[in-house]
């Protein structure tokens, strides 16, 4: 975990991390990276793994992986930013806050506002109790291309919560342990076809995407799109791991209708 803090640091001491603006912007959503010693999963119960939310029928994106997070709620979420400099607080515990509020007030401002935005979704998908998180960091943002929105990543390792109760946004809760990012082999090339209607498979466009595989007992899951590439971001800049390059990898194939982007999507149209 100090290894993770401090390598964070560093990146951040590169220049802003928040721009101006971002805690009145429509496209600013924030998002919880989190990290857990135990993967409730059998052989990989006691291995550092990253838990991940898979989306339930009910929201857009249906069946993807992601971490719990959204928009501003801007009534709400700066009245608990206030709230996070409290002493015992993840973020009063962080051991750069005292840094961040004496040189940069600005920018610590809107880390604290987004991350009470990613705490309080995070309370309510998930129900992860946003006062049981050590924070290790902010990470450099990733655009969310299919809905013109930029995501804040903050990492958090979760003590010693081991039960979550999702909410209707969420089919189930996915431990990925780390030692499987850190396999080349997992990874693959995720050739996806987006149909133009459901009743045919010849129309609409085909796309490749690198993604990476995940088995357990619960089954196959596919890790692709802004969250693949959050995670692997935080591999790079942890590990110095990068994945290798998607023409050398297996291809695997889906499909997607347009209630995709509705939260409607055929599930028996998804492959793996």
């Amino acid at each position: 975990m100090a290894h993770i803090e401090r390598t964070l640091q560093e990146k951040n001491r590169d220049g802003p991390v928040f721009p101006k603006g971002v805690a009145y912007s429509n496209l600013t959503s924030a998002v919880l990276f989190l990290l857990a010693n135990r993967c409730n999963e059998g052989a990989f119960s006691s291995q550092p793994c990253v838990v991940l939310n898979k989306r339930s029928m009910r929201v857009r994106q249906p069946g993807d992986l992601c971490f719990p997070g959204g928009r501003i709620d801007t009534r709400l979420d700066p009245f608990l930013s206030k709230g996070l400099r409290h002493p015992l607080s993840p973020l009063a515990r962080w051991p750069y806050w005292r840094e961040w509020r004496r040189e940069r007030r600005q920018e610590a401002r809107r880390l604290a506002l987004l991350l009470a935005t990613s705490l309080r979704e995070s309370l309510e998908e998930m129900r992860l109790n946003p006062w049981g998180v050590k924070f290790l960091g902010p990470m450099p943002s990733q655009d969310l291309r299919m809905f013109q929105r930029v995501l804040y990543p903050m990492v958090v390792w979760i003590r010693r919560q081991t039960r979550f109760f999702p909410n209707w946004e969420v089919d189930k809760i996915v431990y990925i342990p780390l030692r499987n990012l850190l396999n080349a082999e997992s990874y693959a090339c995720y050739r996806l076809h987006f149909k133009t209607s459901r009743e045919s498979l010849s129309t609409g466009l085909t796309q490749e995407f690198p993604c990476f595989c995940h088995e357990s007992e619960d089954g196959k899951e596919v890790l692709w799109g802004v969250t693949y590439r959050i995670v692997t971001a935080f591999l790079e800049l942890v590990f110095e791991f990068r994945p290798p390059d998607m023409t050398l990898l297996p291809v695997i194939h889906g499909a997607l209708d347009q209630n995709y982007l509705n939260g409607a999507a055929d599930t028996a149209s998804r492959g793996g």
